[in-house]
């Protein structure tokens, strides 16, 4: 059998991106070529990011945003909002709703959907921490801006239930955002579209 031409160290470097989302064996290695070749202008800063961010960004304790300070530059804006949480399945989304400008208010990132099928249970989620929030008493809207899919309206209909008690005006993302269509890969537009036209869970 003939050896392989591709050392330990790049066979490392190519399995570690092709954990990377979108990143499949044959755009690792695309990519990990890619790399050594640009090592000077990309490979090296891209080792010193990585490191900077592993080391410094964390989970805002507030919202969930990833940020180097805590509580996170959304967080410390004096000029939101604090009436108005956005509820949003992933870190993801919160950027995305920020980047069309559709959102003036606080927000809370759950972490992930409700998902039976997968084991996903509200423990395993920031729930808690947002029906204290709730229970805070500074709210008067909680916006679901979670995706058109079962799991996102699992998800929705949960946090309705359990937000029930609290008297807070309960809304979701309306025209704009298509059956299964996820936050992240919608255009500004489209979101500060659905953002405006929200309506009552």
């Amino acid at each position: 059998m003939p050896a392989s031409p591709i050392g330990p160290e790049l066979q490392r470097l190519i399995d570690l991106l092709a954990k990377m989302p979108g990143l499949g064996p044959r755009s690792a290695k695309r990519a990990a070529l890619y790399l050594l070749k640009k090592r000077e202008p990309v490979m090296r800063p891209l080792v010193f990011a990585l490191d900077d961010a592993a080391n410094k960004v964390k989970a805002c304790a507030v919202c969930g945003n990833w940020d180097s300070i805590d509580p996170c530059a959304v967080c410390a804006d004096t000029d939101r909002d604090s009436s108005v949480l956005c509820v949003v399945q992933d870190v993801g989304d919160l950027w995305a709703l920020e980047r069309a400008g559709a959102h003036k208010g606080r927000y809370h990132v759950l972490g992930g959907l409700l998902s039976p099928l997968d084991g996903v249970g509200p423990d395993d989620l920031h729930m808690g921490a947002l029906v204290a929030r709730a229970k805070e008493g500074l709210l008067n809207e909680i916006v679901l801006a979670l995706p058109s899919t079962v799991d996102g309206q699992t998800t929705a209909h949960y946090l309705t239930e359990h937000l029930e008690s609290s008297a807070i005006k309960v809304t979701r993302l309306s025209q704009g955002v298509p059956v299964g269509g996820e936050l992240d890969y919608l255009d500004e537009g489209t979101l500060a579209a659905a953002m405006k036209a929200r309506r009552s869970f």
